[in-house]
């Protein structure tokens, strides 16, 4: 976010020492997107509580905002190894808020916000954690095989990757 709020002091600074016709409509789709992240992610809260299986773990996103963001879905991948059905443990994740076109209607809009994205992050690890549709279909059958031994791997994987 630093650099991001850098470069938008800097990006100000050059627009007066610059005519208006010089400035191509790339660069002030950009500037408007550069403007829209750092708003946002300034109203993100770091610590958002968990709970359930994955509490105590502290998971790692890497995030990538296309140049056509808000237009088009940002893309997520978990850089912590996890022990989920929604998440694969190479880190893709099945969340229909990422992507463009969802079969369920809940998917990318442009009104949607990184905020948006990290409560759908969140909600993985607690209300949207999803059996029966699962990325990762081993430790979906895992839960359904014995749910005290898929606690004892999530606990593990936190332990050894979360912490």
């Amino acid at each position: 976010m630093l650099t991001l709020a850098s470069k938008l002091k800097r990006d100000d600074g050059l627009k007066g020492s610059r005519t208006s016709a010089s400035t191509s409509d790339s660069t002030r789709r950009v500037s408007v997107r550069d403007k829209l992240l750092v708003k946002e992610v300034a109203e993100l809260e770091a610590n958002l509580p968990y709970e359930g299986y994955y509490q105590g773990g502290k998971f790692q996103f890497e995030t990538e905002v296309p140049d056509a963001y808000n237009m088009v879905p940002p893309k997520v991948k978990c850089l912590t190894k996890i022990w989920h059905p929604n998440i694969t443990e190479t880190g893709e994740i099945c969340l229909s808020l990422l992507r463009e076109h969802s079969i369920d209607g809940t998917g990318w809009a442009p009104t949607r916000t990184l905020k948006d994205v990290v409560w759908g992050l969140n909600s993985l690890f607690t209300d949207l954690l999803n059996f029966d549709d699962p990325l990762n279909i081993e430790a979906a059958e895992h839960h359904l095989r014995d749910k005290e031994d898929f606690r004892d791997k999530v606990d593990e994987y936190i332990k050894r990757y979360a912490r």
